[in-house]
């Protein structure tokens, strides 16, 4: 491709240079006449300075010829006090149109000198083609004035160009007439003023196509491989890239194919994709056309504009499409006017920014007023046209108001004072668009982009006289007092092809001040930047922008911050259980901000470990026949998560497993006759695995094979001996480098009776290596050393730590002057410091409370280019915005060091789950090999042991804990899980507590929880060798009675709660501690209640035995009253939460019935109906034995509501009076009511609506109190066994 003709591109081009290459706006005597500014050169005055330093200056160089450059240097005048401290720099083909350098997404601005004879030079950032530079000052040495020497450097330059006239097309006719290619690279230059155009296009008679056009000043490429008929492969590919490319700049584009793999690249930006479809060549007939599209008929093809502009070194698979076309060896023939030089625009740009206007001499005192121009800009507000009518008859104004022209006509001659009329919308998309105004007496219409059919009219009355100026973008400050202002102040974009009373305006003559006035303006020179281009806002976030700031939208996306860099969701299912999180569905997002994105799982956490499932779409017991071996079924999966986000998942994991079972029937599996399988799946990367559940790679056997117990032992699977009965291999699949299961493949299910069902359990992994990749640091010279970090915009770091030290570095990395830094400055400090050009920044974070507690930290920072922040503990955070000007990239060079650094303090304590951008460090393999840090970190159960809850312990594990809960009455990973079961009439619980038995106890703790509407009964009794006992009983009228008997005393002592009836249907909770003679209760939430036993009373409960729930069924001697009046016919109603010291009865009932020294009698179900308050979900249907298919939950099958006098149902119907017939009915209903609670497991937990219907005290209190945690809604039923 034609370009730089030296390999180094870097001799100075302007020192050979005459002084006529020179000009300047303007020089203060000869002597200082621009073309004395080369550097180091003492002629003349020493160099170039204009008559004023102001803004307004420049020092214009012309290279005589396009150049291509790559550095330039300044220097201020010789001795002499002027030099220039900053400048911008523009560049131009023509000398005209000026284009300024970008670099960082921004309008460069160099810094400058600091005195008259160094020389600064800097090497541009990306090299630029040009003929003409402007240098603009910026600033200058205070004490002195503008003084400027230079240099540029670079190499000549030289391309065919071809200008198109948008008349025409050139094109490449194939040698073969057909072009059929797996690889393409087509590359070229362009500019034009048009947003609109083809630039080039081919097609086969296949359907397949290749077009690069612009639409709306973006370039889109279209592609498509091919497609077929049925519609089953859908080839087109569409992809936009850059914008304002109508600029008549040049733009570069290459486009490199290989198969379906596309890599675009515009001006250094380069996007990559994969075409859509299942092709891989591209088919071309008879033509490559450059310009448009050639004429075929087709009404697509002359719809589509033609390029209008100029192309240079278009290279087509190493043909140069522009030397072929100089030398008149392509079809030219429809291009019209050939030519080989590129023809500008006419047009004049004018650049406004916030404190700019131009002002403009009109014709004054005519009665038609007519305004036209064309704009461009980000901002949804600015003033676009401000003028007074003559004679005092009011003001004309022409804005830009939330994306829409509008025009506001002040008049002073009508009692209707304000007309206001308004077109367009979205007009701040950074294109131009035209406005035209024309208003006359009683008359007024407003056109957006020349559309005649939305044009805006009014027929007001009003009276025109155009004044004699008009203030374009802005309008100057001292405008006259009495006039009414805009209520406008500025406008920041574009301006051209402005027409005053229907006369273009000479833009070069008002630059040369022949006409009107300006302030800081600048003329031939559209300075417009697409700050969504290239799109900073990540993982789809929506990008918005101003004219000198842009922001990111990022609701949908999963994703925060000011670039939507950082995901919202955990890393998997182990950080959401140490968030406290049970068992349930989350979102997860396994490389943070990385590209996977977020999926859902399913995260069993009901044991010590953590499960993450993720399910498929296969059915259960798919059934499969007629395949053969020549033809084999293939059954394709499903997963809810793409294969790159399961592979994050199988990565991390320790463990990852999936149930695998094929049922057959005349149906063989693995052995065939010739040794291949006749069924096999596919696992992870596409490879075909031929071993089966219970086996491992590389065996070719099913479990029974490895365990030789199949049905056949001539075989090694049960489906291999062919039978004619149903058989099953099945097992685990656990090599999880092989997981998941894609794809099964089955062959031997055609013959007659043959058959086979398959069925693949969904994929689960246990365990996150990641986030419990911790290292240990045990010296301060001790450090982990890894490659370079990659975060040259955005950048993210989060690790967790604990140390008892004061201070230390968690991490470095350095550039050439950059770097990037997190340390613990003191005790309480926090400090996230970086540079990436513009000088060293720090974010300081403080914790109110010490760091250095050896308990876990979470430490969060990042860093774009709009802002940084660090946040410490989830809670503590500071920001601080990037500067809008300056370096925007983090150069970084060395290796990255974690625990310490060059000069500074080490790190002594843990680190762990260390990830930057995503990616988690394994910090425990580096530090295996590494002196002075040792993998792994002991003492996690000081950070989290408090998620263990209920007298749970925390137990400590290499990778994190889990809380041991075997002494308390809960269960669950946190201890959280209450243990509950429904008793029916019958069925209670013995036991026998172990030998020998626990002698002389001073000090019990007692709980339980409890719902029934049946009384009297005995919740718990604890029986001992002897005649003590405690007993927890439910009297006749609902209320409980504690009773202690220790001997000492000729009966039992006995706590009555007579106020208070619990038999009411609601869960209620019982707290009983006693130490020697001091006992305290608590009922439910009301305060706890002191008791002490007589001084009679032993206070050693002596010789425990058996501990009985339900009901006590005991040989020996018993408290006759106790047995009499509470133990028949037993309790019935739902137990929770039973614990007696470090005994746990029920849960031991529930968890190992078959074991001594637990005894059922009767059925026991495992139910949370009795627990207060409800923490767990109530049983399902389908696994609800009690639960009838045509009862709904909603309908009140079982309601027993609480009489005032807290007798029962039956206690009221028995002591009344009533009559025969009634009775009869009652006495049934009640009959029915208890069946039905009997067989349908049905409880209801109906409470009084108010206190002013309470049917007791506890109602009444429970209807007031918004906080009390037992109240149930009415219409919530609860169904449990």
């Amino acid at each position: 491709m034609p370009g730089c003709i030296q390999e180094k591109c870097d001799e100075p081009l302007v020192t050979p240079l005459p002084h006529a290459a020179f000009a300047s706006s303007s020089m203060l005597s000869g002597s200082y006449a621009p073309g004395y500014a080369k550097l180091n050169r003492r002629g003349g005055a020493g160099g170039w300075s204009p008559l004023d330093s102001d803004h307004y200056q420049w020092l214009q160089v012309d290279l005589g010829s396009r150049k291509q450059l790559t550095a330039i240097a300044t220097q201020g005048r010789y001795s002499s006090s002027d030099w220039v401290t900053q400048f911008r720099l523009l560049y131009s083909d023509t000398g005209r149109n000026w284009k300024p350098y970008h670099q960082d997404g921004n309008i460069w601005a160099f810094a400058g000198n600091t005195n008259t004879e160094s020389v600064v030079r800097y090497d541009l950032q990306h090299s630029v083609v040009a003929r003409y530079l402007r240098f603009v000052p910026l600033d200058w040495n205070g004490e002195g004035q503008i003084g400027l020497r230079i240099e540029v450097y670079g190499c000549p330059y030289w391309a065919d160009v071809i200008n198109f006239d948008g008349n025409g097309v050139i094109s490449y006719r194939f040698k073969n007439k057909k072009m059929k290619t797996l690889k393409d690279v087509i590359s070229l230059k362009f500019k034009t003023s048009e947003s609109e155009g083809v630039i080039f296009h081919g097609e086969g008679q296949q359907g397949d196509y290749i077009t690069l056009e612009l639409k709306k000043a973006k370039l889109t490429l279209q592609l498509n491989l091919g497609s077929n008929q049925y519609g089953s492969i859908y080839g087109h590919t569409s992809v936009t890239t850059g914008s304002l490319l109508d600029d008549h700049h040049w733009h570069s584009v290459v486009i490199e194919r290989y198969g379906r793999n596309i890599n675009l690249t515009l001006d250094r930006h380069m996007q990559h994709f994969r075409t859509n479809g299942e092709f891989d060549h591209l088919d071309l007939d008879y033509e490559l056309s450059f310009g448009g599209m050639p004429f075929s008929g087709k009404p697509s093809s002359s719809s589509r504009k033609n390029f209008k502009g100029c192309m240079e070194s278009i290279n087509y698979n190493g043909n140069n499409i522009t030397d072929l076309a100089r030398r008149k060896k392509l079809d030219t023939s429809n291009v019209g006017n050939l030519s080989f030089s590129c023809v500008e625009p006419h047009s004049v740009p004018v650049f406004f920014n916030a404190t700019s206007y131009l002002q403009l001499p009109g014709h004054p005192n005519q009665d038609v007023m007519s305004v036209s121009f064309q704009f461009r800009t980000w901002n949804p507000n600015g003033l676009l046209l401000y003028c007074t009518l003559a004679d005092g008859l009011g003001m004309v104004q022409i804005d830009l108001n939330d994306g829409k022209v509008s025009v506001h006509i002040n008049v002073t001659q009508t009692k209707k004072s304000r007309i206001d009329i308004s077109s367009g919308s979205s007009l701040n998309d950074g294109q131009w668009h035209e406005v035209r105004f024309q208003a006359k007496e009683n008359f007024a219409m407003l056109t957006i982009d020349g559309d005649e059919a939305s044009a805006v009219r009014t027929n007001s009355p009003i009276q025109i006289k155009t004044g004699n100026q008009y203030y374009f973008g802005g309008y100057m400050r001292r405008i006259n007092a009495s006039v009414l202002a805009p209520t406008l102040r500025s406008f920041q974009g574009c301006m051209q092809l402005i027409y005053v009373d229907n006369q273009l305006v000479d833009l070069h003559s008002l630059e040369q001040r022949k006409v009107g006035s300006f302030e800081n303006i600048s003329i031939d020179m559209c300075a417009i930047i697409d700050r969504c281009m290239p799109n900073h806002c990540e993982h789809g976030g929506k990008c918005t922008q101003t004219w000198d700031n842009f922001k990111c939208n990022c609701d949908g996306t999963g994703y925060s911050g000011a670039t939507c860099h950082n995901s919202i969701y955990e890393q998997s299912c182990e950080a959401y259980k140490h968030l406290g999180k049970t068992s349930d569905s989350y979102w997860i997002d396994p490389d943070g901000s990385g590209s996977l994105g977020h999926f859902k799982v399913y995260c069993n956490m009901t044991d010590d470990k953590v499960w993450t499932t993720i399910i498929h779409d296969l059915q259960p017991q798919t059934s499969v026949s007629g395949s053969t071996p020549e033809k084999p079924k293939e059954l394709q999966l499903n997963y809810s998560a793409s294969m790159d986000q399961i592979s994050a998942i199988t990565f991390s994991a320790e463990h990852c497993e999936q149930h695998i079972s094929y049922s057959c029937r005349m149906s063989r599996l693995l052995n065939s006759p010739d040794g291949t399988p006749y069924t096999w799946w596919v696992g992870k990367g596409n490879e075909k695995q031929y071993y089966w559940g219970g086996s491992a790679p590389g065996i070719q056997k099913c479990a029974c094979g490895i365990e030789r117990n199949c049905t056949d032992p001539r075989f090694s699977c049960n489906c291999d001996a062919d039978n004619k009965q149903w058989r099953k291999d099945t097992g685990l699949l656990s090599y999880k480098e092989h997981l998941p299961v894609s794809q099964l493949v089955i062959g031997d299910t055609s013959r007659s009776g043959s058959e086979a069902k398959l069925a693949v359990g969904p994929l689960r992994c246990q365990g996150d290596r990641n986030y419990w990749n911790a290292a240990s640091f045990n010296t301060p010279s001790s450090y982990l050393h890894f490659s370079t970090f990659q975060g040259e915009t955005s950048a993210d770091i989060s690790f967790y730590f604990k140390t008892s030290a004061t201070y230390g570095v968690f991490l470095e990395n350095l550039g050439n002057a950059d770097f990037i830094r997190l340390e613990l400055k003191s005790p309480t400090h926090i400090s996230f410091s970086f540079d990436v050009g513009n000088g060293p920044i720090e974010l300081l974070v403080r914790s109110p409370s010490p760091l250095n507690d050896d308990q876990w930290h979470h430490v969060v920072a990042e860093r774009n280019i709009k802002q940084a922040s660090l946040q410490l503990d989830h809670i503590y955070k500071e920001v601080r915005q990037a500067p809008a000007q300056g370096h925007t990239r983090l150069e970084l060079y060395s290796q990255l060091y974690v625990g310490a650094a060059g000069g500074h303090r080490g790190f002594l304590g843990c680190i762990r789950s260390l990830k930057m951008n995503g990616i988690t460090l394994d910090l425990e393999e580096r530090a295996k090999v590494t002196p002075g840090v040792n993998p792994g970190c002991s003492g996690h159960c000081t950070s989290y042991g408090m998620y263990c809850q209920n007298g749970g312990t925390c137990v400590e594990k290499y990778n994190g804990y889990s809380c041991n809960c075997s002494k308390t009455a809960f269960d669950g990973p946190f201890c959280t899980k209450d243990v509950g079961a429904f008793f029916e009439a019958g069925t209670w619980i013995k036991y026998s507590i172990p030998q020998p038995p626990i002698a002389n106890l001073t000090r019990e703790d007692l709980s339980l929880s409890f719902s029934t509407t049946n009384t009297p009964s005995i919740l718990m009794y604890i029986g001992s060798h002897i005649q003590d006992y405690i007993a927890v009983v439910l009297r006749h009228n609902g209320t409980l009675q504690i009773r202690y008997n220790l001997g000492g005393m000729k009966e039992a002592f006995k706590i009555d709660l007579d106020h208070r009836n619990v038999a009411n249907g609601q869960p209620h909770s019982l707290n009983i501690s006693r130490h020697k003679r001091d006992i305290q209760l608590q009922l439910d939430h009301y305060p706890p209640v002191n008791y002490a036993l007589p001084e009679a009373a032993d206070i050693y409960f002596n010789l425990t035995k058996t501990l009985f729930l339900g009901r006590v069924v005991e040989t020996g001697k018993l408290d006759p009253e106790l047995i009499q009046k509470y133990n028949t016919p037993g309790f019935v109603g739902c137990l929770s939460r039973v614990q007696f010291n470090q005994i746990a009865p029920l849960k031991a009932a529930l968890g190992s019935r078959s074991i001594s020294p637990v005894h059922i009698q009767g059925e026991l179900v495992e139910s949370n109906c009795g627990a207060s308050p409800l923490t767990i979900p109530p049983m399902s249907a389908a696994t609800d034995p009690w639960h009838l298919d045509s009862a709904s939950p909603d309908f009140p099958l079982n309601e027993e509501r609480v009489i005032p006098d807290g007798v029962n149902r039956n206690s009221a119907i028995i002591g009344g009076v009533i009559a025969v017939v009634i009775f009869t009915i009652l006495c049934t209903l009640v009959f029915l009511i208890r069946y039905m609670f009997r067989h349908k497991g049905t409880y209801h937990t109906n409470e009084a609506k108010g206190a002013e219907c309470a049917d007791n005290a506890d109602a009444a209190i429970m209807s007031n109190d918004p906080n009390f945690t037992e109240t149930i809604d009415e219409s919530k039923k609860e169904w449990f066994i």
